[in-house]
Order: C-alpha cells, then sequence, then structure tokens
C-alpha cells in the first residue's frame, strides 16, 4: 500500500513548538513507516521524517512571512494531487481544500477532520460527503451533516513522555493563549485555590494577552514562560500538580490533555467537547463546570495516583492503537473504492 499524507503547511513537522494538526500527521507517518509501509509525506521542506518527503514549500507560512498564505497551500496541495496517481490513498490533514481535487482524481482520498473553525465550511464538506471518506476525531466533534467512516482518536508514543510520580508545587495552563482556551479562566483557578501558575503557549490573541493575562504576570504567583519545545513541555507537564484546561469552547480534541496524562499528570477540564471522552473523572483528573468546582477538584488531586493516570493515558491513547485503526480505515476505504 502506497499511502500520501497530506500536511498542514502553517509549521513544520513535526512542529518545533506548537502545531498540533502537523504533530498527529507527523505522529502518524512516522509510525507508519516503522510498520514497513511506503509512505510520501507532502509537507514544508524543513519537515523532519522517515518516509519520502515532497514539498512545494520551503518554509511553513507562519515562518515565512513574505510569501502569501493562500498561494503556498495552493501550490502545496496541487504539488500531491498532480502526482495522485502514484498512490493507493491520500490521507489529508489539511482541512476542506484539498477536497475540491477529489472529483478529479482516481485515488481515494480520507480525510481526518481536526475540528470546524467555522460552520460556514461544511458546505464544502457536504458536497463531497458521498466521494470520499472522514474520519472525526472525537465523537462530539461531529457534525450531523456528514457521513464518518470512523471515529479515530489521536494517539502518542508515551517513550516521549516522562512519568513522574512526584509532583511539584504548582498549575499549569499549556496551549495557546486566546479566549477560547481560559488561560484568564486559569489564573483565577490558581489564584482562588492558592497555588502558583505556570503558563507556557503560543500567543495567538496579543490584545488579549495584554488585557487579560500580562496584567497578572508576577513570576511568583503567575509566570509566563512562552511557546515551549517538547523538552521543557515533557518538564513542565511532568512536575505539575495538574493541567488546568478550562475551555470556554466546544474542543474537537486535546493534546496537552493526553500529553500531561501521559505524565502521570491529571487534568482539570471543564466539562465541554471532547473532554468528557478524554478524562475520567477520579482516574485522569476532573470536569467541573466552572471556576468553582474546579477550585474544589483541586482539592481532591490527592485522590488520582499518578501511575494510573499514566497507565490510563497509555491503554486508551497509545500511537499503536491510532495507527491500526488508520490502516484499517485505509483498507476499508481503498477496498469499497475498488468495489465502486
Amino acid at each position: 500500500m502506497k499511502i500520501a499524507i497530506l500536511a498542514p503547511i502553517a509549521w513544520r513537522t513535526p512542529p518545533e513548538k506548537y502545531g498540533p494538526w502537523e504533530q498527529v500527521a507527523s505522529n502518524l507517518t512516522e509510525g507508519l513507516v516503522e510498520k514497513g509501509f511506503d509512505v510520501t509525506l507532502f509537507a514544508t521542506a524543513n519537515s523532519i521524517t522517515k518516509a519520502k518527503l515532497e514539498w512545494a514549500c520551503k518554509l511553513p507560512y507562519e515562518i515565512d512571512k513574505e510569501n502569501d498564505p493562500k498561494v503556498m497551500e495552493c501550490l502545496h496541495i496541487s504539488h500531491l494531487m498532480e502526482q495522485a496517481g502514484l498512490f493507493d490513498i491520500i490521507h489529508n490533514h489539511f482541512d476542506f481544500l484539498p477536497l475540491s481535487y477529489s472529483g478529479l482524481i482516481k485515488t481515494p482520498i480520507i480525510t481526518t477532520i481536526h475540528g470546524f473553525s467555522s460552520p460556514k465550511i461544511i458546505p464544502v464538506f457536504k458536497k463531497y460527503n458521498n466521494s470520499t471518506s472522514y474520519v472525526s476525531i472525537s465523537d462530539s466533534d461531529r457534525s450531523d451533516e456528514l457521513n464518518y467512516l470512523a471515529t479515530i482518536y489521536h494517539g502518542l508514543d508515551p517513550n516521549n513522555f516522562t512519568f513522574r510520580k512526584e509532583k511539584e508545587d504548582y498549575l499549569l495552563y499549556f496551549g495557546r493563549i486566546h479566549p477560547h482556551k481560559g488561560a484568564h479562566a486559569a489564573i483565577e483557578i490558581a489564584k482562588q485555590a492558592g497555588f502558583r501558575l505556570k503558563i507556557a503557549g503560543l500567543i495567538q490573541d496579543e490584545a488579549y494577552f495584554n488585557s487579560e493575562i500580562k496584567p497578572f504576570i508576577d513570576n511568583k504567583s503567575v509566570e509566563y514562560l512562552g511557546n515551549v519545545g517538547p523538552e521543557t513541555r515533557d518538564e513542565l507537564l511532568g512536575g505539575a500538580k495538574a493541567l488546568l484546561h478550562p475551555i470556554f469552547f466546544e474542543e474537537p480534541f486535546g493534546l496537552s490533555v493526553l500529553e500531561a496524562m501521559m505524565c502521570g499528570t491529571p487534568v482539570i477540564a471543564f466539562k465541554r467537547g471532547s473532554m468528557p471522552e478524554l478524562i475520567t473523572e477520579g482516574i485522569s483528573g476532573f470536569l467541573p463546570a466552572n471556576i468553582s468546582e474546579a477550585v474544589l477538584a483541586i482539592k481532591t488531586l490527592d485522590k488520582i495516583d499518578p501511575k494510573i493516570c499514566r497507565d490510563y493515558a497509555v491503554k486508551k491513547f497509545s500511537l499503536e492503537t491510532m495507527i491500526n485503526n488508520y490502516i484499517e480505515a485505509y483498507r476499508t476505504v481503498i477496498q469499497n473504492r475498488s468495489i465502486k
């Protein structure tokens, strides 16, 4: 089976720091190569992979600000589609734009929908509902207007995350600095609970950061560490008493939630979106509805055994399980196409 993986090009694959879609594309690509599949990764030229690498864009558009992102996306997608006949299946991690080629090529396309940026993009998915295959990343992130082949949770290699039984005396917010992700709520939760808060992540909304986050940063009770890479991420997640994830939107998934649990660190997340699918209360974290409930949850963190938390994450969200589920999905799609 010859597989083409189409990654996004906002960031490198795998990302140096932030880039969840690119990270998932990388995890899957490397896992498939390890299993002996013939894989070609379509990503930026600076990407790192054991697969064959094809590229049309030298640098990610979030790094190369001189180029127009839409032009780079057009070159990137067309670079794959013009040689689609070389592959048995195309795995699209690049949202809805590549679907517009699906009726022009014979190679089947499977698309992992990493969330809906807006309801306005659903008509594109609907147009190709019966000619392509969709995978959701959680049951909560499904549109009633679309048909799905499967729900496949993201998986991580536990060897990339250091288990730490003994935790330090701080709480952690790790994620995009954006109102939807709730860094401001994390500050309030930590304050009411009487714990230090460390914040790490990409500042996606500068105005929000300046008005709601920056005034509270004193490098004592609240510390902002910037947009950090894997080594610092592992250290921060492993040492935290808990990861605070007080989201204000229906989040389709949350890689940082998995990453924390892989380190044996419980997660306190607002009960929205996919969080009830990722977290089992009392085992890997808690699912409060608001700030006051989150503060109460912090007081019961000692009831969670870090080893059990880690074991739960490894069992439910292993890289091996994700890869095997996608292999099964590929075979189903290819078989269905041959029947047609």
